[in-house]
């Protein structure tokens, strides 16, 4: 039986190229494979917020400002009821809004059950470029918007909001409708032409929730989540399933072990299905990886991705489970 010293010797004298893990060996050759830049985003609307981010990439930008700015244009958007100041309320009335945002050198922001300011996004990111931390949450992420020149918005809903919401109030059922919106999160990631890789999510969270539910969109490892040698993920849907799974970490590690985007979406999926309840849940992942390779996949079928690769634009459908 060889002893540990000459497993040790063995190991230290084997080719380098044997020692690297698959998944860094497969991507060590991004630049070479794909700098055109690239966008991932969830739904039918991140198509709008693609369109704003390639335009950053196609003028050599950022990843950073391409995911920053590529998902304000869907908080900004009046049409979209999950998103931003126009969506739909908590069951008391109130619209408050999630989001987070990560670059590539795995620097964090996060804000939560933030009120009455335009752009949760941009407020994430003075958080993870102006302070030592990570989260502010409720009244404190506020004040410290308004210290970064963001402008109190009147506290109202918009007119569709309001309807839903005083419809909802005749019987206060909570019972969120799979795709139709009332979970609905935008999630994007983002390769420059520098082959640097960051991610952004932003949303209102469910419709008529509890006051101060909180679900998987500003948490760093559960909406969204980078690492610039892998590759990053997002998430959408109900949140508290994502929570509970630490969704886009374990997307990444799993790409990180030698999984594809697809493979990897595809098993945190599985995950939840086999720990929890999913006949009348939704949740969907997108990922990217280094080489340029995306992925996605939901629990039910509906779920539609966003995709710019180089100046094309499409809208997919995912592969579910059911």
């Amino acid at each position: 039986m060889a002893t540990r010293r000459k497993f040790l010797k063995n190991i230290s004298l084997a080719p380098a190229s044997l020692m690297i893990p698959t998944a860094l060996a497969a991507t060590s050759s991004v630049n070479e494979t794909y700098t055109q830049g690239l966008v991932i985003s969830t739904w039918d609307f991140g198509d709008l917020g693609n369109r704003k981010a390639w335009e950053i990439l196609a003028g050599n930008g950022r990843a950073l400002d391409a995911v920053e700015q590529g998902v304000k244009v869907v908080e900004d958007d009046p049409d979209t009821m999950t998103v931003g100041l126009n969506s739909y309320p908590d069951r008391d009335g109130i619209v408050t809004l999630d989001a987070c945002i990560m670059d590539e050198k795995g620097y964090a922001g996060s804000v939560s059950a933030l009120e009455r300011i335009k752009n949760p996004i941009s407020v994430a990111r003075k958080v993870m470029e102006d302070t030592p931390h990570v989260m502010l949450v409720g009244k404190g992420a506020q004040q410290f918007a308004l210290s970064k020149g963001f402008k109190l918005e009147k506290q109202e809903r918009s007119p569709r909001a309001d309807q839903a919401w005083k419809e909802w109030l005749k019987k206060s059922e909570y019972k969120p409708i799979i795709n139709v919106e009332m979970h609905d999160t935008i999630g994007m990631i983002a390769m420059d032409k520098k082959g640097d890789i960051c991610g952004a999510c932003t949303t209102s969270g469910l419709a008529f929730k509890l006051h101060g539910r909180v679900g998987d969109s500003p948490i760093i490892g559960a909406g969204m989540y980078v690492d610039n040698e892998v590759g990053g993920a997002a998430a959408t849907g109900v949140g508290e399933y994502v929570l509970k799974t630490l969704g886009s970490f374990l997307i990444v590690e799993l790409m990180r072990n030698g999984m594809s985007p697809q493979q990897a979406c595809k098993e945190a999926v599985m995950r939840i299905t086999q720990k929890y309840p999913y006949k009348d849940v939704q949740v969907g992942f997108i990922a990217m990886n280094k080489a340029g390779e995306t992925g996605a996949y939901s629990i039910q079928a509906g779920f539609v991705y966003s995709e710019c690769r180089a100046g094309t634009f499409t809208k997919n459908n995912a592969q579910s489970f059911l």
